[in-house]
């Protein structure tokens, strides 16, 4: 039974510092309010040259463009639908990073859960959270990796996994299943590509609170989930975001093939 945490209070949203000048950053599934998202405020905010964001969602990228144009810039913002089981796709949204002179940093934010017993998971279902969330980053790390060998380019990869890679938890098979191959894909990525000075590693997240999220789960879940956690309180995304930011910065120079938990639940 889990004990009773008090909510500490969510810290101030911190000002960005540069680090992520003059960069050309891709974030894929950002359109709508979550960790993608924030990364590519945080980027943009971060002094990134030119940030271009995918998603499936044509309606919600255009939106999203719209926003952060006005705010920061048309010059500095592209969006494109891209649907990761699609390898054309992957390559077609990193064609657009040539336009600011070629993708620098690749934030693999796609993912797919679902809720399912492995008593009564179909085929279908174990497949397409696999295919999304595993091999969807894996197609872009590739993808991401082979440009920065065919630029000379010492690029970083940051990919999002999750805790749920590293624990178990009732009906996740699939899902968990996928986020710990994300984790061995950072892991082994980040060995075949460190001789070309390509960094790779990722982020775990726990619990990070967005509107999506509030829709689909329970108040009684919720409630559950932020007792599990030491501040008693889920993650704001740019929180999780900040981690991924400063990965894909030159303040981890030396870091490579790490999974970092954004959360106290590590197992």
């Amino acid at each position: 039974m889990t004990s009773h945490r008090p909510e500490q209070p969510t810290p101030d949203y911190v000002a960005g510092h540069d680090l992520l000048r003059d960069k050309v950053v891709v974030v894929t599934a950002a359109a709508g309010a979550g960790i993608g998202a924030a990364v590519v405020r945080r980027a943009l905010e971060e002094g990134a040259q030119a940030v271009v964001f995918s998603d499936t969602h044509a309606r919600r990228l255009a939106e999203a463009e719209q926003t952060l144009a006005a705010e920061f810039g048309a010059g500095r913002v592209r969006q494109a639908v891209c649907d990761v089981t699609d390898e054309a796709q992957v390559g077609a949204l990193l064609d657009l990073a040539d336009e600011f002179g070629g993708v620098d940093i690749m934030i693999n934010n796609a993912g797919l859960g679902g809720t399912a017993s492995v008593l009564e998971m179909t085929d279908e279902q174990w497949l397409k959270v696999l295919d999304i969330t595993l091999t969807g980053t894996f197609r872009c790390v590739r993808a991401a990796g082979q440009r920065f060998v065919a630029g000379a380019k010492k690029g970083v990869i940051v990919n999002n996994a999750s805790v749920i890679g590293w624990r178990a938890q009732e009906g996740q098979a699939h899902y968990a299943a996928a986020k710990a191959g994300v984790m061995a894909l950072t892991r082994c990525s980040a060995i075949d590509l460190a001789p070309h000075g390509i960094r790779v590693n990722a982020v775990s997240p726990s619990l990070a609170m967005h509107p999506f999220l509030a829709k689909v789960t329970s108040d009684d879940l919720l409630a559950e989930l932020k007792q599990r956690e030491a501040f008693g309180r889920a993650a704001e995304p740019w929180e999780v975001a900040n981690v991924m930011v400063m990965l894909a910065s030159d303040y981890t120079s030396y870091m490579t093939g790490e999974v970092v938990a954004v959360s106290s639940q590590q197992a």
